[in-house]
């Protein structure tokens, strides 16, 4: 056996076949001569920190993630400044990392980037001690995460979206004071702050066009929509990937502090988390070690994704005559 030692953290809700997933993952170790995958699944009570943690005291030198955002943000946490790699591996109705990474919901195409070797070390945000590595956000974006049912996801996918955006296109804006890298408060009325690493949503619209993973620094995006007219020729600009966006103020910045007159929706790489008025941001240079599509140097995470999932169809012909 020359692979790593490595570990699978699942989450048992975000899986629909756990079994399947077993067959592929160790069909896909086997081919490569890599030892067999030691398993932890998350609980109600951890999704995914404490096994990952866990993982890593046992010897693994390399963790899969699988499940939804939650799972991989808490693996991630676990990770960063450990040196040990993360792969994922893509399940339940979305996942911002493997969206990014151009996997969409494909385990197969998570498991032959690993198997390729592509590495590549990235930044990471942190909000107290927790990590993320797409983006965080305070408001709108949180909010529409928050009124998106689970069910409608998995019925149909990513635009399920659209409909918990809809309820919240008219709110009110919040009172923010936004500073940067220690510098003076900017006073906005936003209706959504973004905090972002890399830059593409749910769907591959790319909303951060010049965000790079590992430049040391986190982009910032203020949107200002107040009518139904804005949001359009916002969305239709990011849409169409102009190079300047109506009513949305990019910044970079190590250190991001907002400031809200009131508790607001929070979100980190499209979990949400508790509300507050206050998200305090800062980034980790290189934190994290990530099984990337080859060329691994390429700014763009996703780049040839495609043909990885071409390489990875043996794998997956293999693994369906196996259950037949």
């Amino acid at each position: 056996m020359t692979g790593p030692r490595s570990a699978v953290v699942y989450n048992p809700k975000k899986v629909a076949d756990p079994d399947h997933l077993r067959r592929t993952v160790h069909e896909a170790l086997r081919r490569a001569g890599w030892p067999a995958p030691a398993w932890y699944q998350t609980t109600p009570g951890d999704s995914g920190r404490g096994q990952a943690k866990q993982a890593i005291a046992e010897g693994a030198e390399l963790v899969f993630a699988c499940g939804g955002d939650g799972t991989v943000t808490a693996v991630v946490t676990a990770l960063s400044g450990t040196g040990v790699a993360l792969a994922v591996l893509p399940a339940g109705t979305g996942n911002l990392l493997a969206a990014n990474l151009g996997l969409g919901n494909d385990p197969a195409a998570g498991l032959e980037v690993a198997l390729e070797g592509g590495r590549r070390r990235i930044d990471v945000g942190m909000l107290g001690d927790r990590c993320f590595v797409v983006m965080a956000g305070m408001g709108f974006d949180a909010q529409m995460l928050g009124d998106t049912s689970e069910r409608a996801k998995k019925h149909i996918g990513w635009p399920a979206y659209l409909g918990g955006a809809a309820k919240h296109l008219l709110d009110r804006p919040m009172r923010a004071r936004i500073r940067l890298d220690g510098g003076p408060p900017m006073p906005r009325r936003p209706a959504a702050v973004i905090v972002g690493n890399v830059g593409r949503l749910q769907g591959g619209v790319k909303l951060l066009s010049k965000a790079e993973p590992d430049d040391g620094r986190l982009d910032v995006a203020i949107l200002s929509p107040t009518n139904l007219a804005h949001w359009a020729a916002l969305a239709w600009a990011v849409l169409s990937r102009r190079e300047r966006v109506p009513l949305m103020e990019t910044y970079t910045a190590q250190r991001i502090e907002i400031y809200s007159n009131r508790a607001q929706a929070r979100q980190l790489d499209g979990d949400t988390i508790t509300p507050g008025k206050v998200m305090k941001i800062q980034v980790r240079p290189k934190a994290l070690l990530l099984c990337v599509p080859q060329p691994d140097a390429d700014p763009d995470l996703a780049y040839d994704a495609s043909a990885v999932a071409e390489r990875a169809e043996p794998l997956r012909e293999a693994v369906a005559e196996e259950k037949a």
